[in-house]
């Protein structure tokens, strides 16, 4: 059986409760869900434009896949989850753009879309992944 080890960076924000930014155990790499913050202000970016908080998301998700030794092209699995459907677009729009330049394998992570409430009424967009190591 494989130990589990917390995976920290500061160049994702902090997590704001009791959980780690990500855990690793074996080749195998969950990210906590992650919003649009800034790692250094603990301050929430671009309200109301979901393409930007979708992008500086998906920085903080790389950002602690890459502490856990992994690269954003060993993630399988994004789970996104949305405050609306009417943001699908623009989310998906950036989403697309940003995992296209962090796949150079050109093997895409697989996805699931959800629309929820967040924790966070500034928060419009929250995403996790999943990676494997090689």
């Amino acid at each position: 059986m494989s130990t589990k080890t917390a995976v920290s960076t500061p160049h994702a924000p902090a997590p704001a409760h009791t959980f780690h930014q990500g855990v690793r155990t074996g080749p195998f790499v969950q990210v906590s869900g992650q919003g649009p913050v800034d790692p250094t202000t603990g301050e929430y970016l671009h309200p109301g434009d979901v393409a930007a908080q979708t992008t500086r998301t998906l920085e903080n998700v790389r950002a602690i896949v890459e502490a856990s030794g992994a690269s954003f092209d060993d993630v399988v699995m994004l789970r996104v989850y949305l405050t609306t459907r009417d943001d699908f677009a623009a989310m998906n729009d950036a989403y697309g753009a940003f995992v296209q330049e962090h796949c150079p394998s050109g093997v895409l992570p697989s996805r699931t879309t959800v629309m929820v409430e967040l924790p966070r009424e500034e928060m419009l967009v929250e995403i996790d992944a999943f990676a494997i190591t090689g």
